[in-house]
Formats: structure tokens, C-alpha cells, sequence
């Protein structure tokens, strides 16, 4: 597991990167933790740098929206999804649990989105 940092140290509406074997930002909604990769599969831009509107993230550089719960493009231009990853709270210290693969579905619905 990846130690992200104190529970206080990412307040509601705020989002902090840490390191996996890739960067991962880690986004606090409404007092629910969502991580996701934070490179942005359109481009390399930096998704804890961008926009949070509700359970999605709009990427700084072309507007490409993910949903943090599956990490889902909602359209163009992103194509691709993100991996999502589990967050863990233990006595208000967060951690994150990296994936290995895109989840199933995601991987399956940017295969048909390209076609």
C-alpha cells in the first residue's frame, strides 16, 4: 500500500498526487476518497491539477472528463480509461492500494468508443 498522507490533508473538493509506480491522485468528494492514475490517457497532463465536478475530474489541458468511480472518459477526446485504485482509511491516515489493470468494463467500453 501507498501512504498518502493524513486524512486532514485533503479537504473536501481537493485533490494530492503521490507516487505508485505511476502517479496517482488521490481526490476527497464530499468526504469520499477516489483514486485514480493521474496522467490523463489523451494526453500527458496532470488530472490532480484539474477541475472536480462531482465524482468527475476534468483534465486541465483539452477537457477530457473522467469519472473517478471507474475511471471512465465521458467522451472525447479521451478514449481511454484511467485505473482506478482503493482507498483505505486507518486511524486518519489514507492509503492507497494500486491496481494492476484497467477495470474490465472501462478496458471494454474505450475498445467500442475507438471503433
Amino acid at each position: 500500500m501507498i501512504f498518502v498522507g493524513e486524512l486532514s490533508d485533503i479537504p473536501v473538493g481537493e485533490s494530492v498526487r503521490v507516487q505508485g509506480t505511476v502517479a496517482i491522485a488521490v481526490f476527497n468528494v464530499e468526504g469520499e476518497l477516489y483514486a485514480i492514475d493521474d496522467t490523463c490517457t489523451h494526453q500527458d497532463a496532470s488530472l490532480s491539477d484539474g477541475w472536480l465536478e462531482g465524482c468527475a475530474v476534468e483534465c486541465p489541458l483539452h477537457a477530457a472528463c473522467f469519472d473517478l468511480r471507474t475511471g471512465r472518459p465521458s467522451g472525447p477526446p479521451a478514449k481511454t480509461p484511467v485505473r482506478t485504485h482503493a482507498v483505505v482509511v486507518e486511524a486518519g491516515q489514507v492509503f492507497v492500494h494500486e491496481s494492476v489493470t484497467v477495470d474490465a468494463q472501462a478496458a471494454d467500453l474505450a475498445a467500442r468508443v475507438a471503433l
